[in-house]
């Protein structure tokens, strides 16, 4: 790779594969060969990576990862300034998508430095179109939260979302997300769990939440990813007074006034100002 004719290098993001080196592009071995400067997540998996594909690496290696993400990018965008290009890649799939690079990409394009990418693998994608679930319109909502709370508000906001949901879980915290899914979402919405997608032992299991649940319990290993279905349509409320008392069932168990508004506005596909004078005139 070669700078610009405006001086400044190029930023290329470049697909690493998700399970098996074989799902490697011609033009990802060519790219890891041809490199100035590679930015890895994992220095040593990316060696791996080029010793499986039998490419040489010649280029300066930096490691870039999530803890280094804000330092290392401004020592790259220099780089890229200065008329070197520089490919980041991942430990598996691209760049930006719950990984580093996002940061990175910004400056880039502030700095009017041109930024593309080497298309290839994805576990969102792949997961998706296994799992038997609609894939006209879906969403990717990347790791849900740890901690037990801001989980369980994370998906009560989504409940409603109609489209297929994507998530990536760690297998260690797969039960617990899967059951704070039922609960939020209902134990027969539709879902299937990922495992090793693309590796030897690849498993989708398919099944409603709260059965997924149950069987990941006992334990489960590997890189997970999760695709649930979207929530089914049903008839929205119009009427004022079961706006009015929509939202005050949500206050009944808690939940604050201003969110329980917004929440059945969501829900019903209104704006909040309606549910808020539903509310409001019920009062009066």
């Amino acid at each position: 790779m070669t700078g610009n004719e405006d001086g400044t290098g190029r930023l290329l993001l470049a697909a690493a594969p998700i399970g098996r080196a074989d799902d490697a592009s011609g033009r990802l071995r060519a790219a890891l060969a041809d490199a100035e400067i590679i930015a890895a997540e994992d220095t040593r998996r990316l060696r791996r990576l080029a010793a499986d594909l039998d490419v040489p690496i010649s280029a300066r290696v930096v490691s870039y990862y999530d803890q280094n993400e804000r330092a290392r990018a401004a020592e790259l965008i220099e780089e890229l300034r200065a008329g070197r290009d520089v490919l980041v890649i991942t430990d598996a799939g691209l760049p930006g998508v719950s990984d580093p690079g996002y940061r990175l990409v910004t400056a880039a394009v502030a700095e009017g430095v041109p930024v593309t990418a080497l298309p290839g693998p994805s576990a969102v994608t792949t997961a998706l179109v296994v799992s038997g679930l609609p894939t006209d319109r879906f969403c990717f909502e990347g790791f849900p939260p740890r901690k037990p709370g801001e989980r369980a508000r994370r998906l009560a906001a989504l409940a409603a979302e109609p489209r297929t949901m994507v998530f990536f879980e760690a297998p260690h915290r797969l039960a617990a997300t899967l059951k704070a899914m039922a609960d939020a979402f209902g134990a027969d919405r539709p879902a299937a769990v990922c495992r090793e997608l693309t590796k030897t032992y690849e498993e989708i299991r398919r099944g409603p939440l709260g059965d997924l649940a149950g069987w990941a319990a006992g334990g489960v290993r590997g890189e997970i990813t999760l695709v649930v279905g979207g929530a089914p349509e049903t008839p929205g409320l119009s009427e004022p007074a079961d706006l009015a008392a929509a939202v005050a069932e949500r206050e009944s168990t808690g939940t604050p006034r201003k969110q329980a508004i917004a929440e059945v506005a969501k829900e019903n596909g209104l704006p909040k100002r309606v549910v808020y004078d539903a509310v409001v005139s019920g009062a009066g």
